[in-house]
């Protein structure tokens, strides 16, 4: 199976891994890859329940434990993992479950605590979870859709990959082997009833870490940010400006100067 982004080169630095959000896709992470250097290999996955990954979906800890099988795969011994959103939750518990195998972590609006609201909950419920998930992924999605077909022909031009990016993530989220619904309350459920173990590990995870976040993000508070940076011994925190939630998409030339500056302090 082909597996997306760059080829490793002789001189290559330590491999770079990036895991999108919720929803999403690997290719979320397109514009930040094509900003690295050459000299960085770079793999930009689709995570189990989106698009063309054939595994279900499931918790952080599922998530992580795919991670380390597909870095075997790759023949990666240890990488830079990024993780944006619900993927920054596996790129923590991966780094707490396999210290060995992960040499620094980038966080991009990342989940962590205190990130969620007073809906988080009812979407995981036993009973409102599953009719709130099968209500969006049936309206949603088509909404989104006629919502930029209308913004398109207004403006007589296709959209541009950072425009109405939350629009176009949730219109065109997919996963090729299931129902789009049945992921995303699985990896609710995920959040919900994993944080406060994720946040437990943070103490532990020792390895070189940048958080990136946008005081504007209506998605993830501010306050979380900082509390990855105090939480995570060796964590450092940027925060940018004008790109919200979807920080990939809007500022991958940032995102990606953060990555290389992290490799490159790895030696």
């Amino acid at each position: 199976m082909d597996r997306p982004g760059k080829a490793e080169s002789p001189h290559c630095a330590v491999p770079v891994v990036l895991l999108h959000g919720q929803p999403g896709a690997g290719s979320d992470w397109d514009a930040v890859v094509q900003a690295l250097p050459a000299r960085l290999r770079s793999l930009a996955l689709d995570r189990p329940g989106y698009r063309t990954s054939p595994h279900p979906p499931g918790s952080f800890g599922d998530n992580a434990t795919w991670l380390l099988r597909e870095l075997d795969w790759a023949g990666i011994h240890n990488a830079v993992l990024v993780g944006h959103s619900y993927g920054g939750g596996v790129a923590l518990t991966a780094a707490a479950l396999a210290p060995g195998r992960v040499a620094g972590l980038v966080l991009v609006a990342s989940v962590g605590p205190g990130c969620l609201d007073r809906w988080d909950p009812l979407l995981a419920a036993p009973f409102a979870g599953p009719v709130c998930a099968v209500a969006a992924w049936w309206l949603t999605p088509w909404l989104a859709r006629r919502r930029l077909a209308h913004i398109a022909r207004i403006r007589d031009r296709p959209l541009e990959p950072d425009e109405h990016v939350s629009w176009e993530t949730w219109g065109n989220a997919r996963h090729h082997h299931g129902a789009m619904w049945r992921t995303f309350l699985t990896e609710q459920r995920g959040l919900v009833r994993g944080l406060d173990h994720l946040n437990t590990l943070l103490p532990d995870i020792t390895v070189p870490t940048v958080v990136i976040a946008d005081p504007a993000d209506k998605m993830i508070p501010l306050d979380t940010a900082y509390s990855l940076r105090d939480q995570v011994p060796a964590a450092r925190l940027v925060l940018v400006g004008e790109g919200g939630h979807h920080l990939p998409r809007r500022i991958p030339t940032i995102i990606a100067a953060e990555i290389v500056r992290l490799v490159d302090s790895l030696g």
